[in-house]
């Protein structure tokens, strides 16, 4: 079974949020640090109100009902380092989102989102019910199985499809086929060039007007040399008005110079406008050539495509799928062996699939197992099940799917029937801690949901060992939970200017104190600012603990 620590070093972690407009936040610049960060507050506070903001850069579904009362549009920035995306809303529904500044499909900032944030939301553990979800939690641990299985697969399923093609009654493939070989010949006989279409518009409307240009020509003619008073005859009698000053003046002599050269090109255009003066007479073949022509373009593309492109990559496809129907006649008894060859193929390596899950099953459940004991129910049981298929399928020979038992004394059943919504959250927890989450940042939106108690202490314990790796953002209303954080956050909501306003602030020493004894028993009595004492203290313990371990190693590597 593939190793699960070696994890590569993942990128910069989410450092900054900018928030503007959303649900009562009206402006809100949040610096974030590594490690695991708790935010808390009292309910209806709006803590949640961070998750969707967040939830906004991974490209969720637009709700103008998220827009603070009376604002045109939201938008929230988040900063992974030095990269920066961002998403806007407006009221009238429209939504937007950059990456690096570049305006990009709100697909596109899903897919970089995706790459630096997973969001466990209150009821995201319900995916854990997917039967596909299931499997690709065993089998994400194999990816060259699945590699070799999902291209053997491929391979047999392309030959099937062809030999069912050519397997289909006679009748409709010889339809078929003369339907092809019909089009095809059409297309080829009429030899299309890409772009022609235009070259021709602008011939029928030359010939169409063939003696209106000649006698603009001729006009024009008359005007620059063959009327009695032309443009020609006027430059040649200015140029020798020149002849004696040019003698005498190098500025005349250039003048002189340049009207010769101007004489020069009205004689040119001259003999040019006169051949089109002569040619007067309309061609009728050469019209009905083009006509032609451009009736049977338009007669192709009603049947093949709207524009001449469309009709050539149409010509393209029906030549190649001729091809293959003409070849797939010619080899019928090959295929149906090669389809026999390539379906055993894939059953072996199918099997191996089967091999490579039932080894990496075993020590993947108790990991599993090991994690959801420590998390309040000491009793579950949890087992990847493979059921085996008749025929292999897309994903391999086996159905695979999690039995899981929270009780003593239960069957296992499958998750949808035997946990409850508090069990699927501490499952996907387990989850993210032993597989290790896929992304830098990882939040959990009330993850401790109907929990308490050891329970929530064990929580805590694998937030925070998530946090070694992985920067953690948690909204919680659990002091046990709060109480482990390295920074702890309060949501808090007022009135300003007659407006709700919720602010977000790092709390430190004595308000950290006072927000978990808040969190403990509702008020900051001595007893409950004791106790909340205690709970801060335990993880430090456990940390300077932890940091005498490493040095005694030390100590006694060197002697």
């Amino acid at each position: 079974m593939p190793s699960r620590s070696a994890t590569p070093t993942p990128p910069a972690h989410l450092t900054r949020l900018e928030v503007r407009n959303l649900a009562t936040i009206e402006a809100l610049e949040l610096e974030l640090r590594g490690g695991f960060s708790a935010f808390t507050g009292e309910t209806g506070a709006g803590k949640s109100i961070i998750v969707d903001a967040l939830g906004l850069l991974l490209g969720a579904r637009s709700n103008t009902d998220l827009i603070r009362s009376g604002e045109t549009d939201l938008l929230v920035t988040g900063f992974w380092g030095e990269d920066v995306v961002s998403r806007r809303l407006t009221s009238a529904g429209r939504s937007s989102a950059r990456v690096e500044g570049e305006v990009v499909a709100l697909r596109e900032l899903a897919e970089v989102s995706q790459t630096r944030l997973t969001i466990h939301w209150q009821h995201s553990a319900q995916s854990l019910l997917s039967a596909a979800n299931q499997r690709g939690l065993l089998d994400g641990l194999l990816p060259d199985a699945l590699s070799a299985y999902a291209a053997a697969y491929r391979h047999w399923q392309g030959a099937a499809a062809r030999l069912e093609r050519l397997n289909a009654s006679e009748r409709e493939r010889a339809r078929q086929l003369d339907l092809l070989r019909f089009q095809v010949k059409e297309l080829s006989e009429a030899a299309l060039k890409e772009g022609e279409e235009e070259p021709l518009r602008a011939e029928l409307t030359r010939l169409s007007n063939v003696e209106s240009i000649a006698a603009g020509a001729a006009g024009a003619l008359e005007l620059l040399s063959e009327g009695d008073v032309s443009a020609a005859g006027l430059v040649a009698e200015a140029l020798r008005s020149l002849n004696l000053p040019a003698r005498y003046d190098e500025a005349s002599a250039q003048l002189q110079m340049e009207l010769s050269a101007a004489l020069d090109s009205l004689r040119a255009v001259s003999g040019e406008l006169r051949d089109v003066a002569e040619n007067r007479a309309a061609d009728p073949e050469a019209l009905a050539n083009v006509e032609a022509r451009l009736s049977l373009i338009g007669k192709l593309q009603g049947k093949y495509g709207p524009n001449l492109g469309e009709v050539l990559e149409f010509h393209a496809a029906a030549e190649a799928e001729l091809a293959a129907l003409e070849s797939d006649e010619h080899a019928a008894g090959t295929l149906e062996g090669e389809v026999t060859g390539l379906r055993e193929e894939a059953r072996q390596i199918a099997l191996k699939l089967r091999s490579a899950r039932t080894a990496a099953a075993g020590p993947l459940q108790a990991d599993l197992l090991r994690v959801i004991r420590e998390l309040g129910m000491p009793h579950a049981r949890l087992e990847f099940q493979l059921r085996p298929l008749d025929v292999p399928g897309p994903h391999g020979l086996d159905e695979v799917g999690i039995k899981f038992s929270a009780n003593p004394g239960e069957a296992l059943g499958d998750l949808e029937q035997t946990a409850s919504g508090g069990e699927l959250s501490r499952v996907m927890l387990a989850i993210s801690t032993v597989l290790g989450a896929s992304t830098p940042s990882v939040v959990f939106d009330e993850v401790d949901a109907g929990i308490g108690g050891s329970a929530a202490r064990a929580v805590a314990d694998q937030l925070a060992h998530l946090a070694a790796t992985r920067q953690v953002l948690v909204v919680t209303h659990l002091a046990q939970i709060a109480a482990r954080a390295d920074w702890h956050f309060k949501v808090e909501k007022g009135l300003e200017a007659g407006r709700t306003v919720s602010h977000v602030r790092l709390l430190g020493g004595q308000e950290r104190l006072e927000e978990i004894a808040r969190m403990l028993s509702g008020n900051t009595s001595e007893a409950a600012l004791s106790h909340a004492r205690e709970l801060l203290e335990r993880p430090m313990e456990k940390r300077v603990e932890k940091q005498l371990e490493k040095r005694a190693a030390k100590v006694a590597s060197a002697k």
